[in-house]
């Protein structure tokens, strides 16, 4: 079965728990959410950019009660355009980003899907797996993916969880993997939408494809 990839990680290593977690998860998208993305994608650390906010806004929601999963499609690694190494490298810049703006934006886990869009793996996005990899590492569970969310052997309602992207993909899926979806402006990113997510009333976007 296909799996993505996890930073500086095995995919099936242990998650920390977290004591009082009602289970909700921020889903997030990477390139035009937490950081600037690019036409010709972002292939070093040197051309890591953040948005402005992100990191204060990575804060407000785990102090809101989210775990924070990235979920990012980033074909150029099995299209030779850089290697995993190198990923890992961008990875660690956002990270290291996000802590300079707000010592509290910790991200629970990243995960990146090196497929190309002819390999038609399940878990990139507009695919659903992403975000189930990331519900079954964070809750506990046997790693398992499917096509959609309610073919999992094990339900977990995702209660206010939501996916935040830029990107038809995202807001695809959000719809499979069952979540609300928040479309992001990507000149702003994830800092011009935090009110919204944190009203539970907001319904998201999750149709918009």
């Amino acid at each position: 079965m296909d799996l993505p990839r996890r930073h500086q990680a095995n995919i099936n290593a242990p998650v920390e728990s977290l004591d009082g977690w009602d289970g909700s998860i921020a889903y997030l998208d990477r390139d035009g959410v937490l950081n600037v993305g690019r036409e010709d994608y972002v292939k070093n650390a040197d051309e890591v950019v953040l948005l402005k906010g992100s990191g204060h806004a990575v804060a407000a929601l785990r102090a809101a009660g989210f775990r924070i999963v990235v979920v990012t499609n980033q074909s150029p690694v099995n299209r030779g355009m850089f290697t995993h190494d190198d990923l890992a490298d961008i990875n660690q810049a956002v990270i290291e980003l996000l802590l300079a703006e707000n010592s509290d934006a910790h991200l629970d886990l990243i995960l990146y899907s090196p497929y190309a869009p002819w390999e038609y793996s399940p878990v990139r996005k507009p695919g659903p797996g992403m975000l189930q990899v990331g519900r079954q590492l964070l809750s506990g569970l046997p790693l398992e993916v499917t096509f959609h969310s309610s073919m999992l052997e094990h339900k977990f309602d995702e209660g206010r969880s939501f996916m935040a992207g830029d990107r038809d993909a995202d807001m695809g899926a959000a719809m499979q993997h069952d979540v609300r979806g928040f479309r992001v402006d990507c000149n702003v990113g994830i800092a011009g939408i935090l009110d919204r997510l944190l009203d539970d009333n907001d319904d998201g976007d999750a149709l918009e494809i």
